[in-house]
């Protein structure tokens, strides 16, 4: 099983980050020693003073493919769900500047927890679904698919002519605008249309 993530997919989430639009899907991966699940806490690592949350869409492929083509992608998943794609911003920083890879700020243990999958069908529209961030009790991302640079099967269809896509893959399609720090004693409570899907603290 491997994890596919998506970066800069939405265009305020790359403005305020300064970084540039993308004008093709910019992709990293995580190990499955990323993944936290059952609403585990996530433990600070000592290697970071920066660590912000990125909250999520996260699809499940189900069936094996490869050069999928984006008119066929919807039939590779059949659930959707809400993960958190925590980053060492200051390790990103200096990764950045020296032109080096992002899996040391990324791809660390714990630094994806997953919250529950449903079916995709529960959701009349897949290009308009509503998500959320709580940090303490604050709303601090609300995001919604109708504004990804890439959708879902676009990105399904890129990502296949990388990677065979294997059954149990997950993909992390991108996060919205207003993401930020995390700090110990934090608590937080990710949503999908207003529905609790991942909720953990931070310890």
């Amino acid at each position: 099983m491997k994890i596919l993530c998506i970066g800069r997919n939405y265009i305020e989430h790359a403005k305020e980050l300064n970084n540039p639009v993308p004008v093709e899907p910019v992709f990293f991966l995580k190990p499955d020693t990323a993944i936290i699940r059952n609403n585990d806490p996530f433990f600070y690592p000592d290697f970071s003073k920066d660590i912000h949350y990125e909250t999520e869409i996260v699809i499940k492929i189900d069936r094996v493919g490869k050069n999928i083509a984006t008119v066929f992608a919807h039939r590779y998943y059949n659930e959707i769900g809400l993960g958190i794609d925590f980053t060492a911003r200051d390790r990103q920083q200096k990764a950045k500047d020296k032109g080096l890879p992002w899996e040391i700020a990324k791809a660390f243990d714990g630094s994806a927890p997953l919250g529950k999958f449903v079916p995709k069908t529960n959701f009349p529209d897949l290009g308009n679904i509503q998500f959320s961030l709580h940090k303490n009790g604050e709303l601090m991302q609300n995001g919604n698919t109708k504004d990804m640079i890439f959708n879902i099967d676009y990105i399904i269809s890129y990502l296949s002519q990388f990677f065979t896509l294997k059954i149990g893959d997950l993909i992390f399609t991108g996060t919205p605008a207003g993401v930020g720090p995390v700090q110990i004693g934090d608590h937080l409570k990710a949503s999908i249309e207003g529905e609790t899907f991942l909720e953990f603290d931070i310890k």
